[in-house]
């Protein structure tokens, strides 16, 4: 085994860096619409039970597989259960976590694009029509070319750094930029008039609009918003000390996503409200909603500034962990070699992610199963290989993994009462499992016909 990996310098470090990779799209981007397409209060209210009660136990259970196996996703099951087929759950999450970044890298190159037009003062322009604008920057091949090859570079150079002088010293330095920024917008968003309807809209439950549809969008939103099910976490938590209590770890990464999924609904609605948008505007909440309501605020340009750099701060942080999931696995083969692996998986990542970045273009007829390349690739991994892997690592936790060794790292250097660990284990043998494949199941029932 790799005997110089590296470890997180410090506790802060660890929760720094797993709650960035557990706060990205999903929490700033996915969340606000689906609330809004879900009814508000009650769809929020739903999504932070359900993370405490699915996504709490399964980022527990990827911190435990990590730091008792002290390997990255492939060796880790490998370690705990030898020549068994358990491997492939590591292999999964590999190539999820690449699929993952054929589209994701994408979408971070439309934020760093419209990053760098709003700070020079380009998105809000009198005449200019945000619809129009986010159709012109996705479908000029060039501009996403370009932004793609900007994102996948600045995952390069953080990710070839290493553990504490790269991903570690990056978060550090975004995610409290990413806490101030979001105090900001925050601030301002209430202070505007007609706010309070957007907030009464976000925090007032009203279960009358609650479907079983949007509980399901809840639960796959309580999983997809930690980063759990294809082994980041497993990864990221095999650099980790055993003076550190996991439960604690978790907790803390859970209830920042939570928070941070608060102020995103804090920050958008209430200027959404205000100025007579509907909330339930789907993706384009961000690049043409948003650019629309800032462009009718006093000094909505450097609002819109630091609401895009925000969110490329999150979702920078966030593809760090699945670069890191690849690199890792293949230092174990190479070690001492992770610049070079580094910048031969985001050369390879960059032209898988070519398709995606060209489905609003030069590839619009392209479509797979009537949906187009981006799109079939982000049904394929958030719908598909994400329940599965989730599943698996569930499975896996419960029933192969050494009861002892689990044991061990749930209660180190941790004083919880054995009431927890009781009720962890509860949770993963016999609620969790049954969520996961509901989830999956709706996702497949379109498929199989239904």
């Amino acid at each position: 085994m790799n005997s110089n990996r590296g470890q997180w310098s410090t506790r802060l470090g660890f929760i720094l860096s797993s709650a960035g990779a557990a706060i990205g799209l999903g929490a700033i981007w996915k969340m606000p619409y689906v609330t809004g397409q879900s009814g508000g209060g009650a769809f929020f209210l739903i999504f932070v039970c359900l993370t405490l009660l699915i996504g709490l136990p399964m980022l527990v259970s990827e911190f435990i597989i990590g730091r008792g196996a002290g390997a990255e996703a492939i060796t880790a099951y490998k370690k705990l259960v030898p020549k068994s087929a358990w491997v492939w759950i590591g292999r999964l999450g590999v190539v999820g976590c690449f699929l993952l970044l054929s589209f994701y890298s994408v979408v971070g190159g439309w934020i760093l694009v419209y990053s760098g037009m709003s700070v020079v003062g380009n998105v809000i322009t009198e005449g200019t029509s945000s619809e129009a604008l986010f159709g012109t920057i996705i479908s000029t091949p060039w501009i996403t070319l370009v932004g793609l090859l900007l994102f996948t570079l600045l995952n390069v150079l953080v990710i070839s750094s290493g553990i504490q002088n790269g991903i570690e010293k990056a978060n550090k330095f975004m995610m409290p930029l990413l806490f101030i920024f979001f105090f900001i917008l925050v601030i301002r968003s209430l202070t505007i008039d007609g706010a309070m309807e957007g907030v009464k809209f976000f925090l007032s439950p009203d279960f009358s609009k609650t479907t079983g549809e949007s509980i399901l969008y809840a639960l796959g939103q309580s999983f997809f918003a930690l980063a759990v099910g294809f082994s980041c976490m497993v990864t990221y938590s095999s650099y980790l000390k055993k003076d550190v209590s996991l439960p604690y770890s978790a907790g803390s990464v859970v209830l920042m996503n939570i928070f941070v999924s608060l102020l995103a609904g804090l920050a958008i609605f209430p200027v959404v409200f205000a100025f007579g948008y509907e909330p339930a505007e789907g993706p384009g909440l961000l690049f043409i909603v948003l650019p629309t309501v800032f462009g009718q605020m006093p000094f909505g340009e450097l609002f819109l500034a630091l609401f895009l750099i925000l969110f490329l701060f999150a979702t920078l942080t966030s593809s760090f962990s699945m670069y890191e999931i690849i690199v890792a696995a293949l230092m174990e083969k190479w070690q001492n070699a992770r610049k070079m692996i580094s910048w031969i998986i985001g050369g390879v990542i960059f032209v898988a992610s070519i398709p995606s970045a060209l489905s609003s273009s030069l590839l619009q007829d392209v479509t797979i199963f009537g949906k187009s390349v981006f799109d079939s690739t982000d049904f394929l991994v958030s719908n598909m290989m994400l329940p599965l892997g989730n599943l698996l690592i569930a499975i896996f936790i419960v029933h192969k993994m050494n009861k002892v060794l689990v044991k061990e790292e749930f209660t180190l250097s941790s004083s919880l009462s054995p009431m927890y660990y009781t009720i962890w284990r509860f949770l993963m043998t016999w609620i969790v499992p049954v969520v996961i494949v509901i989830v999956l199941a709706y996702s497949l029932w379109p498929i199989l016909g239904g």
